[in-house]
């Protein structure tokens, strides 16, 4: 996620950010553009619409108007504006959600907001890779649900282009005892999200893209018997296997259907962070006694450019590994904690040819992308 400035004073602002800390300008993100803006209210024109100021302080307004999201001016949930022609009270992230707990329950807010927090940050990397919602292409749709008292257990998963994320996973402890128990290096909110959007554009991208064959040939063959292989997995654990000589997770050698959500999340995971690296312009220097190479990191959604895979993974290894340096002089556990073999990087290759090629469709006017069922 790259960083942004205030187009009102410049000061540096992120993507979260509601206000600027340092000429108090009301801020919020225009998904319409993909970027912050400084608003002015504008009564003017308008009950409860927004104007975006000119930059670094001018007189100059671009004109365009904007609403706040319904869930921002409600529960201060979201941070995301509406462009006032618009007919939704919510912004295109927040109105994917289809079913919500029960908010009058102040846990399940606290959970909620920070769900729909990690929902945004989705929106915005499919956004910029060409993938988000818009007219006449569909996204996938979220239910936020919690378990209850005697009902059955809330699962996270997809089915028919419905993704459903057990809340639960948006505390702490919580996440952690699930780590822990299914022994996972790795588990996050972003991660859950990323995951099951995978499943999603499986779908659109594999099956529907006549990508079947070749998907086969790197994956698998996804008509294996699904609920078997689950069965099958963890029963024997994620010890004592090779999983790791061709998969990114002990989780992606389960079924070729999880091996290609689980490739498709750490793609994710990488352009999210190469493009942070980039916006503050990190060059990393691998120590070396003989020759220490210096690693430039460059945007990976920069303007009228198609990054090259191996480009991207030269800068992302160093890039990772100054990461976990920087969190273990902290004392903390690695951010980072995958190694990622020749077979992993075979599939994450896979994922860049077929969204670079999407990209590029698009461009050119991209076919209608319909939703479909998935296992």
């Amino acid at each position: 996620m790259r960083v942004f400035n205030c187009d009102h004073c410049g000061h540096l602002v992120f993507f979260d950010s509601v206000q600027c800390l340092h000429c108090g300008s009301a801020l919020a993100f225009l998904p319409d553009q993909l970027t912050m803006a400084a608003l002015t209210p504008a009564p003017q024109d308008g009950p409860d619409l927004w104007r975006r100021l000119g930059e670094r302080g001018t007189a100059q307004y671009s004109g365009r108007l904007y609403r706040m999201c319904h869930n921002h001016t409600t529960y201060d949930a979201c941070n995301f504006a509406v462009p006032s022609s618009d007919y939704s009270e919510l912004c295109v992230s927040c109105r994917q959600t289809r079913l919500l707990p029960d908010l009058s329950d102040m846990a399940n807010l606290r959970r909620w907001k920070q769900i729909e927090g990690a929902k945004r940050q989705l929106f915005y990397t499919l956004a910029r890779l060409g993938l988000e919602p818009v007219p006449g292409r569909y996204g996938p749709v979220f239910e936020f649900l919690a378990d209850m008292l005697g009902g059955p257990a809330i699962l996270t998963g997809h089915q028919g282009g419905t993704i459903t994320l057990n809340i639960a996973e948006a505390d702490d402890d919580e996440r952690a005892r699930r780590r822990i128990a299914l022994g996972e290096p790795y588990r996050t909110l972003i991660g859950h999200l990323r995951h099951e959007s995978g499943h999603f554009y499986w779908d659109q991208l594999v099956r529907d893209g006549n990508r079947l064959d070749a998907f086969r040939s790197v994956f698998g063959d996804e008509r294996q018997d699904y609920a078997a292989a689950l069965d099958a997995h963890y029963a024997k654990g994620s010890n004592g296997n090779d999983w790791f000589l061709n998969h990114v997770s002990a989780y992606a050698a389960a079924h070729p259907w999880e091996d290609w959500a689980e490739t498709w999340a750490h793609y994710l995971h990488m352009v999210d962070l190469l493009e942070t690296a980039a916006s503050y312009q990190t060059a990393v220097t691998v120590p070396d006694p003989h020759v220490a190479a210096r690693h430039h990191v460059t945007d990976p959604f920069a303007a009228n450019h198609h990054p090259d895979f191996q480009d991207m993974v030269r800068q992302w290894v160093p890039l990772t590994l100054l990461l976990n340096s920087l969190n273990r002089s902290l004392g903390q556990d690695d951010a980072y904690p995958f190694a990622l073999s020749s077979g992993a990087m075979v599939k994450l290759r896979f994922v860049h040819d077929l969204v670079q090629g999407a990209q590029q469709a698009a461009d050119g006017g991209a076919p209608h992308l319909a939703t479909s069922a998935v296992v």
